[in-house]
């Protein structure tokens, strides 16, 4: 089974960065799709960014141009590097990995607060 480990979440100032990371607890997986979604307090789970093999990404409208997903994929590691952070930023963010064989993981979930 495909656990995900997670990294990089924490506290920050408006204004400020932070790089979240992700990467199979074992690489004998082949992935297909990696995502990062979030969830804040009392609000659904959203898509914040995936990226699929040949480096094609999307972005959450709410994000575009301050957000980077991007993916090493001799690694199966995803990263995302969040820029001029807001106070609406703040949610639990959670990767998501779908291997070649449709299954889905997630990780067990980073706390990103941003204060204003």
């Amino acid at each position: 089974q495909l656990q995900l480990v997670e990294s990089g979440g924490g506290l920050v100032q408006a204004g400020g960065s932070l790089r979240l990371s992700c990467a199979p607890a074992e690489s004998r997986f082949s992935i297909n799709r990696m995502a990062w979604y979030r969830q804040a307090p009392g609000k659904q789970r959203e898509l914040v960014a995936s990226i699929i093999p040949g480096s094609s990404t999307n972005y959450a409208d709410s994000v575009k141009g301050r957000f980077t997903i991007s993916r090493d994929n001799a690694k199966n590691t995803v990263y995302l590097q969040m820029n001029s952070l807001k106070p609406e930023d703040t949610a639990v963010y959670y990767c998501n990995a779908i291997t070649s064989g449709n299954r889905s993981a997630w990780g067990q979930g980073t706390q990103v607060t941003v204060s204003s």
